[in-house]
């Protein structure tokens, strides 16, 4: 999705315009978006949301899954029009992105020059005649400094999960004509771990707000029937679910 990330800069980007997002093409290669904590309610009732591991950073990161295989995006249709009531927030801030300074808990803002949207000619300026910030640059940072915040506690919610073994992986096969495929690499909650926390386990669970994205990821795993009819529309009926279990704990 980017391709040329730089910080802004007044003198680099003093005549630099952002259209408005009308096609989101963009995303059509990305079977996977990544969604905060307070995202799971109504991102569940549109996408699987399931947890990837981040081997990098040796964590684990909740994404809503756009397509049962890489580079396919079954929500984008014809002319980058998004088919679903919910665009996920990594999306919809495209092509602005936020980067570490190397200072803790400091950030600067990015833009993806490489992008479309971005322009010399069209769109609303970053910057004034005066070389001061536009509104569109206060809006961008208020935007990017509420997902930041989102995004710290949905650190703490997968770390609380990884910390009590709760997540384990998604076992499940797609039949694509003759053949069967393993859709892997997902990992879900373990409801059977879940049910057998202690009460003091679930209270600190309740303390702590987890539980409604918990129970709205559990329900969200439904929603992997969604993807198959939608791949079944594009490509003919080619796909089917065979299994959509957890391995036991």
């Amino acid at each position: 999705m980017y391709e040329k990330v730089v910080p802004i800069n007044r003198e680099r980007h003093a005549g630099t315009r952002v259209k408005d997002i009308t096609s989101f093409a963009f995303a059509s290669s990305f079977h996977v978006a990544y969604v905060t904590l307070h995202e799971f309610s109504r991102a569940a009732g549109v996408y699987p949301v399931v947890f990837v591991e981040d081997k990098d950073k040796d964590q684990f990161r909740p994404v809503a899954l756009l397509g049962l295989e890489a580079g396919e995006n079954l929500f984008v249709g014809a002319g980058g029009r998004w088919e679903a009531g919910y665009v996920p927030a990594i999306i919809r801030r495209y092509p602005f992105a936020l980067a570490g300074t190397g200072e803790e808990g400091r950030y600067t803002i990015c833009i993806d020059e490489g992008s479309e949207l971005v322009s010399q000619t069209e769109g609303q300026p970053l910057f004034d005649a005066q070389g001061e910030p536009t509104a569109v640059i206060d809006n961008v940072k208020r935007y990017l400094s509420e997902l930041q915040q989102m995004d710290l506690l949905t650190r703490e919610f997968t770390q609380w999960l990884t910390a009590h073994n709760m997540l384990t992986p998604l076992n499940m096969r797609v039949r694509e004509q003759d053949k069967v495929k393993n859709i892997a690499g997902c990992w879900v909650v373990n409801e059977e771990r879940l049910n057998n926390l202690s009460d003091e386990r679930f209270l600190e669970l309740r303390s702590k707000r987890f539980l409604p994205a918990i129970y709205a990821h559990l329900v969200s795993l439904s929603q992997i029937e969604r993807l198959v009819t939608l791949k079944d529309k594009r490509h003919g009926p080619a796909a089917a679910p065979m299994a959509n279990a957890a391995a036991a704990a």
